[in-house]
């Protein structure tokens, strides 16, 4: 899978994402041919090469005639019908503007038909939003993950007058969308680069896993003293990470740290940890406070079973206080299965590491009781369930599908 990944450190707005297409390889040519064929009069987009903070990106300016039209919704899906535009980019590009004013409906309090547009119906916002929907149709990207979004600090000027930053509108594109905080002065992302954004990501976090192939630079045009104005874009090919035979386990970690109590009462507490419902209980030798030897135990368990658990460390430790945070965990899909031996049934797991890769991990228990009855060593019972295994069974392959 295509995959696509917006580094927005600097915000995001709609001539710095074409600078990013464009740099990451996008035809400039191809998206003014099809700009070119809204009918706006004398509007093209002019890509040059800049410096930000000493890294160089491509910077988008528009040009176009002066004009005095504030449009209507409306108004621009008109333009959008009488282009060139392929179904796919004209699609994307209407997405565009109606979630804008969506937006901008509800900020305003009327509804999508009334939305007049100020800035964004003016040539060189239209030409941003549709050259954007062009160049990312034409990028062939699968799917597009963003990072957390800066909207910068302070006040601007908008047809309304003076707001806060973010803009009424480009907060309520950014509902649901991870903010970071950051004290630059200015407006990092605008109204026209939330809506392409929060039209264009299926999610919003870290760097995924993928072979970048591409990594494109957009330049915004205001200097900020303490960050480079760029927009990144990486592109490439997804990584099956996690793999399917993966699963999200989500659990919790609970400590404590205990130095006066005997070796007798950290094994009987653990016991006493299983039962409640731990995944893993575990010690750890550590030295603590006027040099005296201590144990850490640790135990990882899902949260319905925290109260248990800590419950149970307050009662049959010394402990005043336990610590506790949550992991995110993998672990490999599996079901129970059973073996047969020349001794017996032996009950145990498959678990997949990859697609259509079996293991089998033979349960202690049933291996211990086996060899007792037996009156064979314990390993040799171990040796012959792992021999008994057949991966290739259609019951193993079909348990895998």
């Amino acid at each position: 899978m295509k995959l696509a990944y917006l580094d927005c450190a600097a915000g995001i707005s709609g001539d710095m994402m074409l600078g990013a297409l464009v740099d990451a390889g996008v035809g400039l040519d191809r998206i003014n041919e099809a700009i070119g064929s809204l009918g706006l009069t004398d509007c093209r987009l002019v890509a040059r090469e800049v410096k930000k903070h000493g890294f160089r990106a491509t910077k988008i300016s528009v040009e176009y005639a002066p004009e005095h039209a504030h449009r209507h919704l409306s108004d621009i899906l008109a333009l959008l019908e009488r282009s060139n535009l392929s179904g796919r980019q004209r699609d994307l590009a209407r997405r565009i503007f109606s979630h804008l004013a969506q937006a901008e409906a509800k900020v305003h309090g009327t509804s999508i038909e009334e939305v007049h547009f100020h800035e964004v119906g003016a040539a060189d916002s239209i030409a941003d939003i549709v050259g954007s929907a062009v160049g990312w149709d034409l990028l062939g990207v699968d799917r597009l993950v963003a990072s957390p979004v800066p909207t910068g600090s302070g006040t601007i000027r908008i047809a309304h007058g003076q707001c806060s930053v973010p803009a009424p509108a480009t907060a309520e594109l950014l509902r649901g969308v991870p903010l970071v905080s950051c004290a630059i002065e200015g407006e990092m992302t605008t109204p026209t680069g939330a809506a392409i954004l929060t039209t264009l990501a299926a999610d919003f976090g870290p760097l995924p896993a993928m072979r970048v192939e591409t990594v494109g630079l957009g330049a915004g045009t205001r200097d900020w003293p303490s960050r480079a104005n760029l927009l990144r874009l990486f592109v490439g090919e997804a990584l099956d990470f996690p793999p399917a035979s993966w699963e999200e386990a989500p659990a919790w970690i609970v400590e404590t740290n205990v130095d006066d109590v005997s070796g007798e009462i950290v094994g009987y507490c653990t016991t006493r940890l299983w039962e409640a419902g731990a995944l893993d209980v575990f010690t750890t030798a550590i030295q603590m406070k006027k040099n005296r030897p201590g144990t850490i135990l640790s135990i990882l368990c899902r949260e319905p079973d925290l109260p248990a658990i800590e419950a149970v460390l307050f009662e049959e430790t010394t402990t005043l206080g336990v610590r506790r945070w949550p992991v995110q965990r993998h672990v490999l899909r599996r079901r129970p299965h059973r073996v047969e031996t020349a001794w017996g049934s032996v009950e145990g797991k498959i678990a997949w590491t990859s697609e259509n890769s079996p293991r089998f991990a033979p349960e202690y228990e049933s291996c211990r009781q086996l060899a007792k009855e037996q009156g064979i060593p314990l390993l040799a019972v171990y040796e012959a369930a792992h021999k008994a295994f057949d991966p290739a069974t259609p019951d193993n392959q079909e348990a895998n599908s």
